[in-house]
């Protein structure tokens, strides 16, 4: 193990992490998003073995999607809970697909279900194993929070 400020070599780096592409079932030792600066090289939901842990929670305020019918921005907080098994999700892959659906048509109830199915399937685990919940920012007066 690395001392503190001290990079693990890049051997055990690759040892340590996995790919599971929401696109196929092909994995690999690379995560992509990680190694590289920005966007360019998003490749889906990253995944990571399991270092042990029961419960992961992640939280973001940056989901933004528009409404399908005015198409007028909906602003979001997401909380993704998973009770992992062999994967992890690897959070820059995370903002990576949160952001992808910036100029998406979705109703926050559809897009609970959506985010908490493909986590799913990245995760290799089933849609129980799994909670989204998404609060939209008041728009109109109205909060709308929806769970899967």
């Amino acid at each position: 193990m690395p001392a503190i400020g001290e990079r693990a070599s890049p051997e055990l780096a690759l040892a340590a992490a996995t790919v599971r592409r929401m696109e196929g079932t092909t994995r690999s030792t690379e995560i992509v998003a990680l190694a590289h600066p920005g966007s360019e090289h998003y490749a889906g939901l990253e995944t990571f073995a399991n270092p042990g842990v029961s419960h992961v929670a992640l939280m973001s305020d940056e989901l933004t999607a528009v409404c399908p019918v005015t198409g007028q921005p909906d602003l979001y907080t997401a909380t993704i809970e998973y009770w992992p098994s062999r994967h992890c999700i690897e959070s820059k892959s995370l903002k990576l697909y949160l952001a992808g659906y910036r100029n998406e048509g979705h109703f926050c109830e559809a897009l609970a279900v959506k985010i908490r199915d493909d986590v799913a399937d990245a995760l290799e685990l089933p849609s129980d194993k799994v909670r989204v919940m998404l609060e939209q920012k008041a728009r109109g007066g109205i909060t709308i929070t929806a769970s899967s």
